[in-house]
C-alpha cells in the first residue's frame, strides 16, 4: 500500500462510522512503532510531523522517512505537516513529499485565517494532495487558554477555506498527560449541523477513551491527534531500559526496547477509533 492523502482517509472515515489516528511523531523509532500498530490492526494511519519533530529533524528528510515506511506498509498511510505556521513551510513540506498540509491560523482573525488556509489549501489541491485547517483555538496544558471554535464561524471557514478537514476547539487542550473531562458534545454537535467537512480534535490525548471511541462512531469527528499519550509511553519505555542496566550506553540496544511497549500504546489508541475493544 503507498502513500495516501487525508481526504483518501477521511472520507471513507466520515462514511462508515469511524475515525482515524494522527499521530505525532518524534523520530524513526515511533514513527516505525505506530506503523506497525496501525498494521496489527488493518487500519489506516496519519503520520505526523509537528513543531517539535521538526525542530531537530528537516522536513526533507521527514518526507523521505514517512515514505519509506508507507512505501513498505500494507495499509494506507498519511504523510502529514501538522501545525504549518506560514505558506513556505508548507510548500517546503509539499516539496518534500507529504500527502497532507495542516495551516494553522487559528491566532489570527477568521478573514485572516480563511484567506491564508485557503492559499495552502489551493497548494495542495493543486498538487493532488490534502489540506487541513483550524478554526477556534486549541490551547496547551499550563499555557495559553483555548478559545472555543464557533458554529458560525465554522461553517464559514468550511466553506470558504476549501479544506479537506477541519480542526476544532471544543474543550480539547495539547500537552494533556491526564485525561480530564472530555469534550463539549454541545457544541459539536452545533459545528456538525452547520458543515459536511471530516472534523479533527487536536490534544486528544486529554480525551477519555470511552468518549473518544463515541464519537468515531456517532459523529463527524474522523481524526483525533494523540501525541503526548505516545510520548509518555516511549519516554517510560526508554527509562526501564536504561535503567536494567546502567551501564548500557548503545543507542541502538536501549531504543530497541521501546518498540514493543510503543506498539502496544499505538494499538490500544488506534483500536477506539475503529470501535474495537482493547
Amino acid at each position: 500500500m503507498s502513500l495516501v492523502t487525508l481526504a483518501d482517509v477521511l472520507q471513507p472515515a466520515l462514511k462508515n462510522g469511524c475515525a482515524v489516528g494522527g499521530l505525532v511523531t518524534l523520530g524513526w523509532e515511533d514513527m516505525r512503532a505506530y506503523v506497525t500498530a496501525a498494521e496489527t490492526l488493518e487500519c489506516p494511519v496519519i503520520l505526523q510531523a509537528g513543531p517539535g519533530c521538526r525542530e531537530h529533524t528537516p522536513l526533507p528528510v521527514l518526507g523521505k522517512m514517512f515514505r519509506h515506511l508507507a512505501e513498505g506498509s500494507s495499509v494506507p498511510v498519511v504523510a502529514h505537516l501538522d501545525h504549518g505556521y506560514t505558506f513556505e513551510e508548507c510548500q517546503i513540506a509539499l516539496d518534500a513529499g507529504f500527502t497532507s498540509l495542516m495551516y494553522d491560523g487559528s491566532r489570527k482573525p477568521l478573514a485572516q485565517n480563511i484567506d491564508e488556509t485557503a492559499r495552502v489549501a489551493e497548494l495542495a489541491h493543486s498538487a493532488g494532495i490534502s489540506c487541513e485547517g483550524e478554526i477556534g483555538f486549541v490551547g496547551y496544558a499550563d499555557g495559553e487558554n483555548s478559545a472555543g471554535t464557533d458554529p458560525a464561524e465554522a461553517a464559514i471557514f468550511a466553506r470558504d477555506s476549501g479544506v479537506d478537514a477541519m480542526a476544532i476547539s471544543v474543550g480539547n487542550v495539547h500537552l494533556q498527560q491526564h485525561k480530564q473531562g472530555g469534550l463539549d458534545m454541545d457544541r459539536i454537535r452545533a459545528i456538525e449541523a452547520v458543515t459536511q467537512v471530516p472534523l479533527v480534535i487536536h490534544g486528544g490525548s486529554g480525551v477519555p477513551v470511552d468518549q473518544r471511541r463515541e464519537l468515531a462512531l456517532n459523529s463527524k469527528v474522523c481524526k483525533f491527534n494523540i501525541g503526548t499519550e505516545l510520548r509518555m509511553a516511549f519516554g517510560a519505555a526508554m527509562r526501564d531500559a536504561v535503567n536494567s542496566d546502567l551501564s548500557r550506553f548503545d543507542r541502538n540496544t536501549i531504543l530497541k526496547e521501546t518498540h514493543d511497549p510503543v506498539v502496544a500504546a499505538a494499538i490500544y489508541v488506534l483500536q477506539a477509533f475503529t470501535g474495537t475493544k482493547g
